[in-house]
């Protein structure tokens, strides 16, 4: 089947899914414990942002705007940073390796940013690095992860899928465990309960100090790697036939090692290890729009930024009044997926149409 949007201009498909992710976050922002209406919500965003805005102050309550402006806001914004940064890279690390079924999560570089992160939680390490210590050491987990990952997976020069998909998987849980260890030997029954609950991944924790490092880091990466987008269509085609086209595929990979751990890394600092949506999204976003990466990139961000604000508005409200944290909704959605993924890459001899 020809992906549906193929032909539609890249500006119409990217503000139409800007316009979904407005109302998107309107409806996550609006929900909750404690209802507001919509209208409300954009009154109080509309005379935060501007002093002289439209609206009294009368035509909400206190608790509306500290609930609106204080919790939600910020929570919802970290969510569609999170989910564009994990579907970005997931597309990157498709292309990267041929494989449809990779991304940061299967592949083990989640897990690794995750050991850097708990590590410098849990023993304060890198304490010169500050306030970005946990960036910094979830960064470093997941460079050393995806070089572990890509050196298994590499036999005779060349990436074999079932090599990749099973060296990920077995450092993966190696990782895992050694994030477990980490937070249970730590000492500090209340920042082992933190840890475990951040290692399941959960936006719960999402301030307006904690937006401008993910968002910073989200732009710089996603202009960088949009101007690579003819390189990434290159490497679709093999390494041989990329060469042909003057590409130096193993330089290129480096840079995309670094780019993709470094993108990772801070997602995962400020957000936990939420699995599957490097692997959901892209493939979503291949079916509407196709294989082009200058496509696929922009597309894939909002589709990501979409997926995960309505994955963190069902965390919140699906089991009220308890929350669960929004990786188990991912994974729920996610190994269904992964298992539809693997029957039908089974019945198929092309990794991308």
């Amino acid at each position: 089947m020809k992906p549906p949007l193929r032909h539609l201009p890249i500006w119409t498909c990217c503000f139409a899914l800007v316009a979904l992710l407005c109302v998107c976050m309107t409806i996550a922002i609006a929900m909750g414990s404690v209802r507001v209406p919509p209208f409300t919500v954009w009154k109080i965003l509309w005379s935060e942002l501007l002093p002289h805005g439209s609206g009294e102050p009368t035509d909400w309550t206190l608790q509306q705007r500290q609930i609106v402006w204080m919790l939600r806001l910020p929570r919802v914004l970290m969510a569609a940073l999170v989910g564009a940064g994990l579907a970005t890279v997931g597309v990157v690390m498709q292309a990267m390796v041929r494989n449809p079924l990779a991304d940061p999560y299967m592949l083990g570089v989640s897990s690794g940013a995750s050991v850097g992160a708990v590590s410098v939680l849990a023993w304060g390490s890198l304490s010169l690095a500050g306030i970005y210590a946990i960036s910094v050491g979830a960064f470093a987990g997941a460079l050393i992860a995806a070089i572990v990952v890509y050196w298994l997976a590499r036999v005779g020069g060349q990436i074999h899928s079932v090599r990749l998909i099973l060296s990920g998987v077995a450092v993966g849980y190696f990782l895992l465990g050694l994030t477990s260890l980490i937070t249970l030997t730590s000492g500090q029954r209340d920042l082992a309960n933190a840890l475990l609950t951040w290692t399941l991944g959960s936006l719960a924790g999402a301030q307006w100090d904690r937006l401008p490092l993910p968002a910073a880091v989200l732009f710089a990466g996603v202009v960088w790697l949009a101007l690579q987008a003819r390189l990434l269509n290159a490497l679709l085609t093999g390494d041989e036939t990329a060469a042909t086209l003057g590409v130096n595929t193993h330089r290129l990979r480096r840079s995309l090692f670094v780019v993709v751990s470094m993108v990772t890394g801070t997602m995962v600092a400020v957000s936990g290890a939420i699995g599957f949506v490097g692997l959901v999204v892209p493939h979503i976003t291949r079916m509407l729009v196709g294989s082009e990466h200058r496509r696929v990139l922009p597309v894939a961000a909002l589709l990501g930024a979409i997926f995960l604000v309505i994955v963190d508005l069902l965390a919140r409200v699906l089991f009220a009044p308890m929350e669960v944290p929004a990786g188990v909704i991912t994974s729920l959605v996610g190994g269904p997926f992964f298992v539809w993924m693997l029957i039908r890459n089974s019945r198929r001899q092309g990794v991308f149409a």
